[in-house]
């Protein structure tokens, strides 16, 4: 194991727990109205038309063709991103592509995938989704509506996801029922929340997930988004209402498909109690966990870990 000892934190970013304590976290209790909730905003999301645009874009890959994607996103919000597609070999899956808190600036020409559409959509208020009044500075976009439960912009994320299936099944009728999802962090969560309810959806790979737990989210020293909701509840106290509904934990009790998830034992960033959370709320036959010794976090062994994983993926999202 590598996993970090020195670090710039004041706090230990394995929270004192082994990875056998680590599986045994167990998810929250959903709150009332939870799946009802989730089921009314999935039916509304399969109502939109996303009247998808495509233009060749100025990237250029030898394995890849490169299109510049547009689409229409609940409420009319205009999501920007890329579409790859194979050059050679029949298209037989499609993958969505979800990215970190970070956003996106281009796809990610490496991914362990073949004969795939693979669309990388920029999540609504980033990249080239974003657009005022949205604050695509993490520490603001994971507040916005966050007193507004039907408004809190994280579930207008989960609806973008479940609407770039739409896109690909819509461009690609032969695909349709063999689209996987992956996603890390800010995406792993945002994914852990669409999975159990788009049954489009046939396999999932979330790495790092955040947004499980909520209140032990709220209580673990952390940096970025979630530092920033912490410093917001402790200022206004009304957030949590809003977080109990967008707990990817409790969600992913629900998945029903075949899932890798990535977690780590040391992350400052998402507090691996609350990735584990999800990674064991996941029902047992449909669970693969990977485990990494850090996230968000460089460590010496992250290069051999990560080509382990994908080895994994490969095989994974060939099936």
């Amino acid at each position: 194991m590598t996993i970090p000892t020195k670090y710039p934190f004041d706090f230990d970013p394995t929270y004192g727990l082994t990875l056998e304590q680590l599986r045994c976290v167990e998810p929250p209790t959903a709150p009332a109205g939870f799946d009802a909730f989730w089921k009314d905003k999935y039916v509304r999301a399969l109502t939109v038309d996303p009247q998808p645009s495509l233009r060749e874009s100025k990237l250029t890959h030898a394995r890849w063709q490169v299109f510049d994607i547009s689409y229409r996103s609940s409420g009319g919000f205009p999501i920007g991103g890329w579409l790859l597609l194979p050059k050679r070999g029949e298209l037989k899956r499609g993958l969505v592509v979800g990215h970190g808190y970070g956003g996106r600036d281009a796809p990610n020409f490496d991914l362990p995938v073949e004969d795939t559409a693979i669309l990388f959509p920029c999540f609504r208020g980033m990249s080239r989704s974003a657009r005022p009044p949205i604050s695509s500075d993490p520490s603001f976009h994971v507040l916005h509506d966050i007193d507004k439960p039907e408004r809190y912009i994280i579930g207008g994320c989960v609806e973008d996801l479940w609407i770039a299936v739409t896109v690909l099944s819509l461009l690609y009728p032969r695909i349709a029922g063999h689209i996987g999802y992956s996603g890390i962090s800010f995406g792993g969560g945002i994914g852990g929340l669409a999975i159990p309810f788009d049954l489009r959806i046939d396999r999932g790979h979330l790495s790092l997930p955040t947004f499980g737990a909520q209140d032990l989210r709220l209580k673990l020293p952390s940096i970025g988004s979630a530092q920033a909701v912490q410093r917001y509840q402790a200022k206004f106290g009304n957030a949590l209402p809003t977080l109990r509904l967008h707990d990817a934990a409790v969600a992913a009790g629900r998945i029903s498909v075949p899932m890798l998830l990535s977690v780590a034992l040391f992350d400052p960033a998402v507090a691996p109690p609350c990735q584990f959370a999800i990674a064991n709320a996941v029902p047992s036959q449909f669970n693969e966990n990977f485990i990494l010794d850090a996230g968000h976090f460089d460590y010496p062994g992250s290069a051999s870990q990560n080509a382990l994983l994908n080895n994994k993926l490969r095989k994974f999202f060939k099936a």
